[in-house]
Order: C-alpha cells, then structure tokens, then sequence
C-alpha cells in the first residue's frame, strides 16, 4: 500500500456513486454550488460502504498501511487555518478534514495548499475511523503510531496554542 494506491481506492469508492468527478473537480476549484455540495454528502451513502468494502478485502498489513496513511493525512490538515474555513467543533472539524480526504487527492491537495477552498458544512465522520475498525474488527488493535487523527495535534497546525 501506497500513497497511490490509497487515493486510487479513494477513486474506486466514488464509483460507486457514478465518480461524481466535475462535481469534485469543481470543488477543488472553490467553485461548487451548494446544490451540488449537497449531492456529494448524499454521495457518501455509497462511497463510504464501497470503501468499506474494498478495505475489508485487504490483508492485515495493507490495510495497516492504508490505516497508517489516512492518519498522516488527517494529521497534515490539522491545522488552524484549514479549521477556520470549515469551521466547527473539535470533532466537527475532526469530520471535515474526513470529507476532505474521502472527496479525493485533488480536493485533498488543494485545501492543504489553500485552506480558504475549504467548503464549510462538508463532514464524513465514517472516514476518520474506517480503516482502523475494519482493522480492529478483523485482525484486533493496530499498533500505536504515535499520531493522532484529533483536532489540535498537529502542534505544528497550531501555533497559536502552544
């Protein structure tokens, strides 16, 4: 498991609800609707299963590294600025960095470089944790990497805090 196979399993899922690219696309771009927004949450009704799914079908260390990934990228999004335009609680923004990563490496790569393209209201609370329960459920606890998915552990994303 690679980075690129991570975001590629990513893609795979979103088939599931017809790819829905230009919609993404356009929200890397900082130009969705807000109609459309809202058809990406519906969206993940079918891509978070899809993605379960696939992830079920992984053997224990691939699904470690996918696990491993997802953790280091909601990890590099915690940050201060990228909080601020998705707005939200400890654990809303905990679910928005989720989308973030589940919409795709496009948007993925475009918020962490501009925060501002951050769309507020856009959770995926599945997303955070979905490895690592199909981990636990299937092969029991994966060990402690030392880096944490919750907000404010990036101290580097946080300066203000420290």
């Amino acid at each position: 498991m690679d980075e690129t196979r991570f975001w590629s399993m990513i893609e795979m899922a979103w088939k599931s609800a017809g790819g829905k690219t230009k919609s993404r696309q356009r929200l890397a771009q900082g130009l969705l609707s807000e109609d459309k927004a809202d058809d990406l949450m519906d969206a993940l009704e079918l891509v978070v299963p899809a993605l379960q799914t696939d992830l079920e079908t992984l053997p224990a260390d691939e699904l470690a590294e996918f696990d491993r990934i997802l953790e280091r990228k909601l990890f590099d999004i915690d940050r201060a600025e990228v909080q601020q335009a998705t707005d939200g609680s400890d654990d809303g923004f905990l679910y928005a960095r989720g989308f973030i990563v589940i919409a795709g490496k496009e948007y993925y790569d475009a918020v962490n470089a501009d925060p501002s393209i951050a769309m507020m209201d856009m959770e995926c609370e599945d997303m955070c944790y979905i490895s690592w329960q199909v981990y636990r459920d299937k092969f029991g606890d994966l060990p402690d990497t030392g880096i944490s998915r919750e907000t404010c552990s990036n101290k580097a994303g946080w300066p203000d805090e420290n």
